[in-house]
């Protein structure tokens, strides 16, 4: 198999990366992965051809492997969701996005035959809390908010590997659904025990998306040439807080009725708790306009899907 079907994956023992890892396999591609911990990626992504130590910093060990591949696929970042926000946490948040992908770009620049296509992570969170406005790419970002200012140095991190000639993808993601990982095993708990309910105001917009269209719509910016820049990747049908978690109630045969206050999430999450009662009603429309045809529009049909109901 020639060099040209080498794709880089940063991230790939995550919830995302791992999915996309075995599709681009599937696929015909060689994956080699980029973790901190390749011995832990060995375990959780099987299939990949490689597996190499990486650090934000470019390091000669792995900015080797960059030379001749397809695409880079920057995936890597401290969960949002993986613990109460301090000082320190919101640290590692920023840096293990933005300074990684600056180190990225640097390397990238230093080889000599240079990666296609560099799709990088993203987020909604570019937009702040959009209220009830529809949000597409077009778009200015948000102008407060801790984690809007993340996203907005992040993307602008990225987009300097098109002065390389590399043709860049932002992936502006929502609430990605997925049965093992991600938010829903956190959402579901609490309709487990008949506890279910909205995060209060529960008018917020929910965007959410089914993992087998968020690595469908990453494999499609990977290999079609007339995507590049900022994509929304949310289902096409976002709701609002309160009807997702009526629609999670209905699947799991469990009422919607406790709804969660502000306060409650604040003593848990800290200041991630003003994200929560915030949202975002954005709208994937240049991915749909470029063809993508969503396998999961409905939120209830997604979570049928994911949690065998």
């Amino acid at each position: 198999m020639s060099e040209s079907t080498r794709i880089v994956v940063t991230g790939a023992t995550g919830t995302i990366g791992s999915r996309l890892s075995a599709a681009l396999v599937q696929r015909g591609y060689q994956v080699t992965v980029f973790s901190r911990r390749p011995d832990k990626a060995v375990q959780i992504v099987p299939s990949a051809t490689n597996y190499v130590g990486w650090t934000p910093e470019p390091h000669p060990g792995w900015v080797k492997h960059l030379e001749g591949a397809y695409g880079v696929v920057h995936l890597a970042g401290a969960p949002i969701y993986g613990k109460r926000w301090d000082d320190n946490y919101k640290n590692e948040i920023y840096n293990s996005r933005v300074q990684s992908t600056k180190g990225l770009v640097e390397a990238m620049a230093s080889v000599e035959q240079k990666p296609r296509v560099f799709v990088c992570g993203s987020g909604v969170g570019y937009y702040g809390d959009g209220g009830d406005k529809v949000l597409d790419e077009s778009m200015p970002p948000g102008n407060k908010g801790w984690l809007t200012k993340v996203t907005i140095d992040w993307e602008a991190a990225a987009i300097r590997a098109e002065a390389l000639g590399i043709r860049t993808v932002m992936l502006r993601t929502g609430i990605v659904l997925d049965a093992q990982g991600g938010a829903l095993p956190l959402l579901k708990m609490p309709f487990m025990f008949f506890g279910g309910g909205p995060v209060l105001p529960g008018t917020q917009w929910f965007p959410w998306i089914h993992i087998a269209d968020q690595v469908g719509i990453i494999i499609k910016a990977l290999e079609d040439e007339r995507v590049s820049g900022p994509i929304n990747v949310t289902a096409p049908k976002p709701l609002t807080n309160r009807d997702f978690s009526a629609a999670l109630g209905t699947v799991m045969g469990s009422p919607a009725w406790f709804p969660v206050p502000h306060a409650a999430l604040w003593l848990v999450f800290g200041e991630l708790a003003d994200t929560l009662v915030t949202g975002q009603r954005a709208l994937p429309t240049r991915i749909r306009n470029l063809g993508y045809h969503f396998q999961f529009t409905e939120a209830e049909t997604a979570l049928r899907d994911l949690l065998k109901k």
